[in-house]
């Protein structure tokens, strides 16, 4: 119940609407218990009277109501409908939104499939409820109590009669609701399942096919299309049963009002159109309860679609602004750890008592093995995870004291994981600035040394990159991405190995366009290529979440150091594939 009642919330400031449908849904439902009335009244008067302008008056009548209520019935359809289209639209909103300031930590966890089950099938199932559920529940109560009360004036024997079995059906759609539950918590986790491995299957679709694995794959995704068939068909089988096991108890007391009845009328208690009422109303109530059926599985099905939406909105991010935080604007740059450890599960620290020390406009180049802690260092910068020990600090502002907003908009960041929108490359440069002009934009790639190669296609800026920047190589998708960070003209700029795809001269080309835009910012940058190590101010040398060695180039060649030995390895090998390219040229 307190997922349903969070889920009306939704509708609260729809109200008026939710009013006006719900007095469509009251003319229509009245209108349909008056006419057994009219016609069992014109039955008894026209045969006692013998008289066809009875008949003909009762008929109009009956007409008349009919066509009030099928011009009740369109109100409160479209109404509902577009109340329920509104509620569905602000609690998409909503999760939407929510996902947005979720921190890395939860991403880390979730699967995409089971996020996308929940933004739109599980919506769906809420809004089927708001829409048709809910009004059913009042339509069915109006009955149920004016049913109640016009058979009570008839006969209260007969009532009693017809009455008698309404708690049996009301508990046996309890339990058939129960039941129903845990199926329909399984059906959507399975859905989410099979869309996460559909997800994963279609963006890995040529590792598949490189690999030959399209069979196992196909195992793998038949297992969780199987797992979801039989669920489903559970749910139907109890369905299935609950149905006409209500026919049969609405059977009883059918036959029990014939007899009863019959024998009322006979003895001249009741009028024949007296039990024509009964039989009637007693049809009604077989049409609103055979709806129950239904009715218990989609509240079912709500309940379970509800629980997993607010499982997600329920979910509080661990990164957010604190109270009291502040937005210092433009920064200069300058960048100090202090006694900074982080880890991502409690257990197994991947960063341990980190400490140093970055001037504003400084180059800082981060060498270590993968999983060193590298990654880590300018994620936390960004704030994307908070430190678990220490502090970090921005010109002496610790960034847990500024708005998110006011620190990723000094820090721009070019990630290892390259990710283009599928877009055009004019929109995916000026992703971070959209009112930027043309003229920016070119700036921008221009420094990313991209420009040229843009121009040069059909579409130039509005090329369409597909999906993930499909239709780009590595090294052009990682400039673009260069582009982007530094159209939004960062304080603070990270390249996390984002040349790593780029051959050795257009790496030349950037290190050109970077050498005049890094002064007045400062730049993190992961990388293994030669000439940007040596022209850093400060280099960073991990391993094992630790800083091992720091210094200038010239400062760590000049002992016997971890960065000598590395660095004289990878000179060799760079002049080796020198060699081995000239070889083949």
């Amino acid at each position: 119940m307190k997922i349903i009642l969070r889920l009306l919330a939704f509708i609260r400031k729809r109200w008026p609407g939710l009013l006006l449908g719900l007095l469509c849904i009251t003319v229509s439902t009245v209108g349909g218990l008056v006419v057994p009335r009219f016609l069992g009244n014109g039955i008894d008067h026209a045969l006692s009277s013998g008289n066809r302008t009875t008949l003909l008056v009762f008929a109009a009548i009956i007409l008349g109501t009919t066509v009030i209520r099928s011009a009740a019935r369109f109100g409160d359809t479209y109404i509902t409908q577009l109340v329920s289209q509104q509620a569905s639209y602000d609690i998409r909103k909503a999760l939407y939104d929510h996902l947005q300031h979720l921190s890395f930590t939860f991403y880390d966890k979730a699967q995409t499939g089971q996020i996308m089950s929940r933004a739109t099938v599980d919506i769906e199932a809420a809004r089927m409820f708001l829409s048709a559920g809910l009004l059913n529940l009042f339509q069915i109560f109006l009955v149920i109590v004016g049913v109640g009360y016009l058979l009570f004036t008839l006969n209260w024997q007969l009532a009693l009669i017809t009455i008698a079995f309404m708690p049996l059906i009301f508990w046996q759609t309890l339990y058939v609701s129960n039941r129903l539950q845990p199926v329909w918590t399984k059906v959507q986790q399975l859905i989410g399942s099979l869309g996460s491995t559909l997800q994963q299957n279609l963006t890995g679709v040529k590792v598949i096919k490189a690999f030959s694995l399209q069979d196992r794959e196909k195992k793998k995704f038949n297992a969780d299309a199987d797992g979801l068939y039989q669920e489903q068909v559970t749910a139907a089988r109890i369905q299935a049963v609950y149905t006409p096991l209500m026919t049969m108890l609405l059977g009883v007391p059918t036959v029990l009002v014939l007899w009863y009845g019959g024998r009322q009328v006979i003895a001249g208690n009741l009028t024949i159109g007296g039990v024509t009422q009964f039989i009637l109303y007693l049809g009604m109530i077989a049409g609103f309860v055979s709806r129950l059926g239904n009715l218990s599985a989609m509240i079912s099905r709500t309940i379970s679609a509800g629980r997993r939406i607010f499982e997600i909105m329920d979910t509080d991010s661990d990164i957010k602004d604190r109270p009291g935080s502040v937005d210092p604007g433009q920064l200069k740059g300058a960048v100090s750890f202090k006694n900074v450890s982080f880890s991502y599960n409690e257990r197994a620290p991947v960063l341990k008592n980190i400490s140093f020390d970055v001037q504003a406009g400084q180059l800082v180049a981060l060498l270590g093995e993968s999983g060193s802690g590298k990654t880590t260092i300018i994620n936390l910068i960004s704030r994307f995870y908070d430190v678990t020990e220490g502090s970090i600090t921005i010109d002496g502002w610790d960034i847990r004291d500024m708005t998110l907003t006011s620190l990723r908009r000094n820090v721009g960041i070019a990630q290892q994981d390259i990710f283009l929108y599928s877009a055009t490359i004019r929109d995916n440069i000026a992703y971070g600035v959209p009112n930027a002009t043309l003229e920016q934009i070119t700036a921008a790639a221009k420094a990313a040394q991209i420009h040229d190669f843009i121009v040069s296609l059909p579409q130039g800026y509005d090329t369409w990159v597909g999906e993930r920047g499909v239709n780009l190589s590595g090294g052009e998708r990682q400039r673009v991405v260069i582009a982007r960070s530094l159209l939004v003209d960062p304080r603070i700029l990270i390249l996390d190995d984002s040349t790593s795809s780029i051959d050795t001269e257009t790496e030349h080309l950037i290190r050109q366009a970077l050498d005049k835009l890094i002064k007045g910012r400062t730049v993190f940058i992961i990388t293994h290529r030669l000439p940007i190590i040596r022209s850093a101010d400060l280099v960073l040398v991990l391993k094992d979440g630790q800083i091992v060695e720091k210094g200038t180039h010239e400062e760590l060649m000049a002992v016997n150091s971890v960065y000598h030995k590395t660095y004289q390895e990878q000179l060799a090998e760079s002049n080796t594939s020198e060699i081995d390219t000239g070889r083949r040229n």
